[in-house]
Protein backbone atom coordinates (compact mmCIF):
# COMPACT_ATOMS: atom_id res chain seq x y z
CA UNK A 1 0.00 0.00 0.00
CA UNK A 2 1.06 3.64 -0.44
CA UNK A 3 2.43 5.58 2.46
CA UNK A 4 -0.49 8.03 2.75
CA UNK A 5 1.68 10.83 4.12
CA UNK A 6 4.10 10.56 1.20
CA UNK A 7 1.27 10.26 -1.30
CA UNK A 8 -0.41 13.42 -0.05
CA UNK A 9 2.92 15.27 0.05
CA UNK A 10 3.64 14.40 -3.58
CA UNK A 11 0.11 15.28 -4.65
CA UNK A 12 -0.09 18.71 -3.08
CA UNK A 13 3.47 19.66 -4.01
CA UNK A 14 2.77 18.68 -7.60
CA UNK A 15 -0.55 20.54 -7.69
CA UNK A 16 1.00 23.71 -6.27
CA UNK A 17 4.00 23.52 -8.59
CA UNK A 18 1.75 23.11 -11.62
CA UNK A 19 -0.30 26.15 -10.71
CA UNK A 20 2.67 28.45 -10.10
CA UNK A 21 5.23 27.16 -12.61
CA UNK A 22 3.38 25.26 -15.31
CA UNK A 23 5.64 26.60 -18.06
CA UNK A 24 8.62 24.85 -16.53
CA UNK A 25 7.12 21.51 -17.61
CA UNK A 26 6.52 22.62 -21.20
CA UNK A 27 9.04 21.20 -23.63
CA UNK A 28 11.20 23.60 -25.63
CA UNK A 29 10.25 23.31 -29.27
CA UNK A 30 10.95 24.76 -32.69
CA UNK A 31 9.86 24.18 -36.28
CA UNK A 32 12.37 23.41 -39.02
CA UNK A 33 11.80 22.24 -42.62
CA UNK A 34 8.29 20.81 -42.07
CA UNK A 35 9.45 19.14 -38.88
CA UNK A 36 8.90 19.86 -35.21
CA UNK A 37 11.63 19.33 -32.63
CA UNK A 38 10.82 18.99 -28.92
CA UNK A 39 13.83 19.29 -26.64
CA UNK A 40 14.09 18.24 -22.99
CA UNK A 41 11.23 15.75 -23.38
CA UNK A 42 11.90 13.91 -20.15
CA UNK A 43 9.86 10.98 -18.83
CA UNK A 44 9.09 9.89 -22.40
CA UNK A 45 10.15 6.61 -23.96
CA UNK A 46 8.76 6.88 -27.48
CA UNK A 47 8.94 3.18 -28.34
CA UNK A 48 7.17 2.14 -25.14
CA UNK A 49 4.52 4.83 -25.51
CA UNK A 50 3.68 4.05 -29.13
CA UNK A 51 3.78 0.26 -28.78
CA UNK A 52 2.28 -0.49 -25.36
CA UNK A 53 -1.22 -1.35 -26.55
CA UNK A 54 -2.92 2.05 -26.48
CA UNK A 55 -2.63 2.87 -30.22
CA UNK A 56 -2.65 0.53 -33.20
CA UNK A 57 -1.38 2.38 -36.27
CA UNK A 58 2.26 2.95 -35.32
CA UNK A 59 4.87 0.91 -37.21
CA UNK A 60 8.63 1.10 -36.68
CA UNK A 61 10.63 1.53 -39.87
CA UNK A 62 13.96 -0.20 -40.51
CA UNK A 63 15.79 3.08 -39.74
CA UNK A 64 14.23 3.17 -36.27
CA UNK A 65 11.69 5.92 -36.97
CA UNK A 66 8.04 5.33 -36.07
CA UNK A 67 5.48 5.93 -38.80
CA UNK A 68 1.73 6.42 -38.63
CA UNK A 69 -1.19 8.43 -39.92
CA UNK A 70 -2.56 10.50 -37.04
CA UNK A 71 -5.65 12.67 -37.61
CA UNK A 72 -4.97 12.65 -41.35
CA UNK A 73 -1.25 13.47 -40.97
CA UNK A 74 1.27 10.95 -42.32
CA UNK A 75 4.39 11.46 -40.24
CA UNK A 76 7.59 9.90 -38.94
CA UNK A 77 8.71 10.46 -35.37
CA UNK A 78 12.10 9.74 -33.82
CA UNK A 79 13.76 10.01 -30.44
CA UNK A 80 17.37 10.85 -29.61
CA UNK A 81 17.72 11.06 -25.85
CA UNK A 82 15.32 13.78 -24.71
CA UNK A 83 14.87 15.14 -28.25
CA UNK A 84 11.70 14.16 -30.13
CA UNK A 85 11.46 15.01 -33.84
CA UNK A 86 8.19 14.87 -35.76
CA UNK A 87 8.82 14.80 -39.53
CA UNK A 88 6.05 15.70 -41.97
CA UNK A 89 4.03 18.27 -40.05
CA UNK A 90 4.52 21.65 -38.38
CA UNK A 91 1.53 21.86 -36.03
CA UNK A 92 3.46 22.08 -32.78
CA UNK A 93 0.36 22.41 -30.59
CA UNK A 94 -1.22 19.25 -32.01
CA UNK A 95 1.80 17.06 -31.25
CA UNK A 96 2.37 18.61 -27.85
CA UNK A 97 -1.18 17.56 -26.99
CA UNK A 98 -0.99 14.15 -28.70
CA UNK A 99 2.17 13.19 -26.78
CA UNK A 100 0.84 14.74 -23.56
CA UNK A 101 4.03 16.77 -23.22
CA UNK A 102 2.64 19.42 -20.87
CA UNK A 103 1.72 16.96 -18.13
CA UNK A 104 4.27 16.53 -15.32
CA UNK A 105 4.80 12.77 -15.48
CA UNK A 106 7.82 13.11 -13.21
CA UNK A 107 5.67 14.24 -10.29
CA UNK A 108 2.91 11.75 -11.12
CA UNK A 109 5.33 8.82 -11.27
CA UNK A 110 7.00 9.81 -8.00
CA UNK A 111 3.61 9.79 -6.39
CA UNK A 112 2.66 6.42 -7.91
CA UNK A 113 5.99 4.87 -6.90
CA UNK A 114 5.01 5.13 -3.23
CA UNK A 115 3.18 1.88 -4.00
CA UNK A 116 5.36 -1.23 -4.12
CA UNK A 117 4.01 -2.70 -7.35
CA UNK A 118 3.71 0.56 -9.23
CA UNK A 119 7.27 1.37 -8.19
CA UNK A 120 8.35 -1.89 -9.82
CA UNK A 121 6.28 -1.32 -12.98
CA UNK A 122 7.43 2.27 -13.47
CA UNK A 123 11.08 1.45 -12.71
CA UNK A 124 11.10 -1.31 -15.33
CA UNK A 125 9.07 0.54 -17.98
CA UNK A 126 9.66 4.23 -17.34
CA UNK A 127 8.70 6.72 -20.00
CA UNK A 128 5.18 5.62 -20.90
CA UNK A 129 2.79 8.51 -21.56
CA UNK A 130 -0.90 8.41 -22.44
CA UNK A 131 -1.49 9.46 -26.05
CA UNK A 132 -4.33 11.91 -26.74
CA UNK A 133 -5.90 10.25 -29.76
CA UNK A 134 -8.86 11.28 -31.88
CA UNK A 135 -12.04 10.38 -29.99
CA UNK A 136 -13.83 8.69 -32.88
CA UNK A 137 -10.75 6.71 -33.89
CA UNK A 138 -10.20 5.56 -30.31
CA UNK A 139 -13.83 4.49 -29.94
CA UNK A 140 -13.83 2.55 -33.20
CA UNK A 141 -10.40 1.01 -32.56
CA UNK A 142 -11.33 -0.30 -29.14
CA UNK A 143 -14.59 -1.72 -30.46
CA UNK A 144 -12.38 -3.66 -32.87
CA UNK A 145 -10.09 -4.67 -29.99
CA UNK A 146 -12.77 -6.70 -28.20
CA UNK A 147 -11.76 -10.35 -27.70
CA UNK A 148 -8.86 -9.77 -30.05
CA UNK A 149 -5.06 -9.73 -30.05
CA UNK A 150 -2.90 -6.76 -31.02
CA UNK A 151 -1.57 -8.08 -34.39
CA UNK A 152 -5.12 -8.87 -35.52
CA UNK A 153 -6.45 -5.52 -34.26
CA UNK A 154 -3.77 -3.73 -36.27
CA UNK A 155 -4.63 -5.78 -39.37
CA UNK A 156 -8.35 -4.98 -39.18
CA UNK A 157 -7.65 -1.28 -38.66
CA UNK A 158 -5.19 -1.23 -41.56
CA UNK A 159 -7.79 -2.80 -43.85
CA UNK A 160 -10.47 -0.42 -42.55
CA UNK A 161 -8.34 2.61 -43.43
CA UNK A 162 -7.22 1.25 -46.80
CA UNK A 163 -10.81 0.43 -47.78
CA UNK A 164 -12.69 3.47 -46.47
CA UNK A 165 -10.10 6.13 -45.61
CA UNK A 166 -8.75 8.89 -47.83
CA UNK A 167 -5.68 7.98 -49.89
CA UNK A 168 -2.81 10.20 -48.72
CA UNK A 169 -0.25 8.68 -51.08
CA UNK A 170 2.77 6.47 -50.37
CA UNK A 171 0.53 3.72 -49.05
CA UNK A 172 -0.95 5.89 -46.31
CA UNK A 173 -4.67 6.26 -45.61
CA UNK A 174 -6.61 8.36 -43.14
CA UNK A 175 -8.91 6.83 -40.57
CA UNK A 176 -12.44 6.84 -42.06
CA UNK A 177 -14.96 9.24 -40.57
CA UNK A 178 -18.05 8.13 -38.68
CA UNK A 179 -20.15 9.74 -41.42
CA UNK A 180 -18.58 7.56 -44.10
CA UNK A 181 -18.90 4.32 -42.14
CA UNK A 182 -22.48 5.16 -41.14
CA UNK A 183 -23.49 4.59 -44.77
CA UNK A 184 -22.01 1.07 -44.81
CA UNK A 185 -23.66 -2.29 -44.32
CA UNK A 186 -22.22 -5.32 -42.57
CA UNK A 187 -21.56 -6.80 -46.02
CA UNK A 188 -19.58 -3.68 -46.97
CA UNK A 189 -17.27 -4.35 -44.03
CA UNK A 190 -16.72 -8.00 -44.95
CA UNK A 191 -13.23 -7.35 -46.46
CA UNK A 192 -12.05 -6.20 -43.04
CA UNK A 193 -12.58 -9.69 -41.59
CA UNK A 194 -13.72 -8.09 -38.34
CA UNK A 195 -16.37 -10.72 -37.58
CA UNK A 196 -19.09 -9.85 -35.07
CA UNK A 197 -17.51 -6.42 -34.55
CA UNK A 198 -18.74 -5.17 -37.94
CA UNK A 199 -22.27 -4.52 -36.70
CA UNK A 200 -20.89 -2.68 -33.67
CA UNK A 201 -18.67 -0.46 -35.85
CA UNK A 202 -21.66 0.49 -37.98
CA UNK A 203 -23.90 1.16 -34.98
CA UNK A 204 -21.22 3.37 -33.41
CA UNK A 205 -20.71 5.25 -36.68
CA UNK A 206 -24.44 5.83 -37.14
CA UNK A 207 -24.97 7.04 -33.59
CA UNK A 208 -22.01 9.43 -33.81
CA UNK A 209 -22.97 10.67 -37.29
CA UNK A 210 -26.60 11.39 -36.42
CA UNK A 211 -25.81 12.99 -33.06
CA UNK A 212 -27.27 10.27 -30.85
CA UNK A 213 -23.84 10.09 -29.25
CA UNK A 214 -22.20 13.43 -28.51
CA UNK A 215 -18.44 12.87 -28.51
CA UNK A 216 -17.80 16.50 -27.60
CA UNK A 217 -19.11 16.10 -24.05
CA UNK A 218 -16.72 13.27 -23.23
CA UNK A 219 -13.76 15.51 -22.41
CA UNK A 220 -15.54 17.60 -19.79
CA UNK A 221 -18.71 15.97 -18.48
CA UNK A 222 -19.00 13.91 -15.31
CA UNK A 223 -17.48 10.48 -15.87
CA UNK A 224 -20.70 8.60 -15.14
CA UNK A 225 -22.53 10.69 -17.73
CA UNK A 226 -19.78 9.95 -20.25
CA UNK A 227 -19.91 6.23 -19.56
CA UNK A 228 -23.69 6.22 -19.95
CA UNK A 229 -23.35 8.07 -23.26
CA UNK A 230 -20.90 5.54 -24.67
CA UNK A 231 -22.75 2.40 -23.65
CA UNK A 232 -25.70 3.50 -25.78
CA UNK A 233 -23.67 1.94 -28.59
CA UNK A 234 -24.25 -1.76 -29.28
CA UNK A 235 -21.29 -3.81 -28.14
CA UNK A 236 -19.75 -1.05 -26.03
CA UNK A 237 -19.35 -2.09 -22.42
CA UNK A 238 -17.30 -0.83 -19.53
CA UNK A 239 -13.88 -1.67 -21.00
CA UNK A 240 -14.40 0.00 -24.38
CA UNK A 241 -16.00 3.03 -22.72
CA UNK A 242 -13.05 3.46 -20.34
CA UNK A 243 -10.52 3.01 -23.17
CA UNK A 244 -12.31 5.65 -25.24
CA UNK A 245 -12.29 8.09 -22.34
CA UNK A 246 -8.65 7.45 -21.44
CA UNK A 247 -7.05 7.31 -24.88
CA UNK A 248 -9.49 9.40 -26.90
CA UNK A 249 -10.51 12.09 -24.44
CA UNK A 250 -7.54 12.59 -22.13
CA UNK A 251 -9.53 11.42 -19.10
CA UNK A 252 -6.61 10.04 -17.09
CA UNK A 253 -8.96 9.06 -14.28
CA UNK A 254 -10.52 6.39 -16.52
CA UNK A 255 -9.51 2.81 -15.66
CA UNK A 256 -9.96 0.20 -18.41
CA UNK A 257 -10.13 -3.38 -17.14
CA UNK A 258 -9.23 -6.23 -19.50
CA UNK A 259 -8.07 -9.75 -18.69
CA UNK A 260 -4.60 -8.52 -17.73
CA UNK A 261 -5.91 -5.82 -15.44
CA UNK A 262 -8.38 -8.26 -13.88
CA UNK A 263 -5.40 -10.49 -13.12
CA UNK A 264 -3.46 -7.56 -11.66
CA UNK A 265 -6.36 -6.58 -9.42
CA UNK A 266 -6.85 -10.17 -8.20
CA UNK A 267 -3.13 -10.77 -7.59
CA UNK A 268 -1.96 -7.42 -6.26
CA UNK A 269 -4.92 -5.24 -5.31
CA UNK A 270 -7.79 -7.42 -4.07
CA UNK A 271 -8.99 -4.52 -1.90
CA UNK A 272 -8.83 -2.00 -4.75
CA UNK A 273 -6.26 0.42 -6.11
CA UNK A 274 -3.98 2.27 -3.66
CA UNK A 275 -4.74 5.86 -2.77
CA UNK A 276 -1.77 7.18 -4.70
CA UNK A 277 -3.60 6.42 -7.98
CA UNK A 278 -6.52 8.74 -7.22
CA UNK A 279 -7.21 10.91 -10.26
CA UNK A 280 -4.49 9.27 -12.38
CA UNK A 281 -5.84 5.72 -12.45
CA UNK A 282 -5.42 5.51 -16.23
CA UNK A 283 -1.72 6.30 -16.08
CA UNK A 284 -1.24 3.74 -13.30
CA UNK A 285 -3.17 1.18 -15.34
CA UNK A 286 -0.95 1.63 -18.41
CA UNK A 287 2.23 0.98 -16.42
CA UNK A 288 0.72 -2.01 -14.61
CA UNK A 289 -0.77 -3.46 -17.81
CA UNK A 290 2.47 -3.29 -19.78
CA UNK A 291 4.58 -4.55 -16.87
CA UNK A 292 2.33 -7.51 -16.02
CA UNK A 293 1.93 -8.52 -19.66
CA UNK A 294 5.71 -8.75 -19.96
CA UNK A 295 6.41 -10.40 -16.58
CA UNK A 296 6.18 -14.15 -16.18
CA UNK A 297 6.38 -14.23 -12.39
CA UNK A 298 5.97 -11.57 -9.74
Amino acid sequence: MCDKRLQNEYFYKSLSFHRMNRRRFCMKSYIKDNSIVFDEADNLNLALTLDCGQAFRWVQRSNGAWHAVVSGRAIDITQNGERITVVGDNDESFWRTYLDLDRDYGAICERLKTDRWLNKAISEYSGIRILRQDTWEALCSFIISQNNNIPRIKGIIERLCATFGNDLGNGDFSFPSAEKLAKCSVDDLAPLRSGFRAKYIIDAAQKVADGTIDLDILTTEDMDICRAELIKIKGVGAKVAECTLLYGCGRIEAFPVDVWVKRIMAELYPDGLPECTLGVEGIAQQFLFHWRRNTETI
